[in-house]
């Protein structure tokens, strides 16, 4: 029984994703030339982990409220949704329920985090950055349904989560540095949620849902999915040739075979959702070793 409620609790919280957001505010809470805030980076922290959690929950909601996670009822783990309302578990009230409670708990620790740095700016870039979110996929601008998704989720999860670690440790923002230090997470996690959105073409279509791939057609997805991936690699050249990291950052060179691999799946697997797991795991994967490769260029 507690198994089984962790199970599902890991499920509508889409857990295997938080690293999206706690490695990206790591890397900019130490990369600022200061003195460590812990105060400072435990509520944004938290802050980070509720506002991203909340997000899950609302995007959760609205993608079952429009119909398209009702079009293929299986769940897979890393696309179409947890899949937790489908299968009768949860309903549609309680993921909207949670979402609020989540993003109220970020809103606590945003509101300490003001009051700890005795600024306004924590407040009103938590307010634009929950707008942005909700935005994501849910009222009358749903960003996901239109192509607007992919660059809502490199704002949100490269400069918004960089920059704002960096702030918070330094006072200083905006910041040319912690701008550079964002843009690979902001393009791997871009990378993921296209990973993610091949598979779901068939049902998103089906119900207005247009990403990138409605560009490209899950053909030659892979291109554009290439694409996003050297431009994060690039980025990450370009903060080492500006000195903003370490030479020690180049370790995150040895994942590039990773993303040959999930970049063939994509290439040859486009219509088996099946095969498309590993391409979205591996995906995750060079995320978190080339975040970890950054934080690591960071502190030498």
């Amino acid at each position: 029984m507690v198994k089984s409620i962790a199970r599902n609790a890991a499920r509508a919280l889409r857990l295997p994703f938080i690293g999206t957001s706690i490695l990206p505010f790591v890397l900019g809470s130490l990369a600022a030339p200061v003195r460590f805030c812990a105060w400072g980076f435990i509520l944004g922290l938290a802050a980070v982990i509720g506002t991203h959690l909340g997000a899950n929950m609302i995007n959760d909601y609205a993608d079952s409220c429009s119909g398209a996670d009702w079009q293929d009822r299986k769940f897979y783990g890393f696309f179409g949704g947890s899949k937790l309302i489908q299968e009768g578990i949860l309903g549609e009230r309680f993921y909207l329920a949670a979402a609020i409670f989540c993003f109220l708990a970020a809103g606590v620790a945003v509101l300490g985090l003001s009051t700890l740095l005795k600024t306004d700016l924590p407040v009103i870039c938590y307010l634009l950055i929950l707008a942005a979110g909700v935005s994501y996929s849910y009222g009358p601008l749903r960003f996901s349904y239109c192509r607007l998704g992919e660059i809502t989720i490199f704002i949100l999860f490269g400069p918004a989560l960089v920059m704002g670690g960096y702030f918070i440790q330094s006072g200083v923002f905006p910041d040319i540095r912690s701008l550079v230090l964002s843009l690979p997470a902001g393009f791997l996690t871009t990378a993921i949620l296209f990973a993610n959105e091949v598979p779901d073409y068939p049902e998103d279509t089906r119900c207005d849902k247009f990403t990138w791939v409605t560009m490209t057609g899950p053909r030659h997805s892979y291109i554009l999915y290439a694409f996003i991936m050297l431009a994060a690699f690039l980025s990450v050249l370009l903060a080492i040739f500006l000195g903003y990291l370490h030479r020690t950052a180049y370790l995150a060179f040895i994942f590039i075979p990773m993303v040959f691999k999930a970049t063939v799946i994509l290439k040859r697997s486009f219509t088996d959702k099946g095969k498309l797991i590993k391409s979205s795991r591996l995906t995750i994967l060079v995320h978190s070793f080339v975040n970890a490769s950054l934080i690591i260029g960071s502190l030498i």
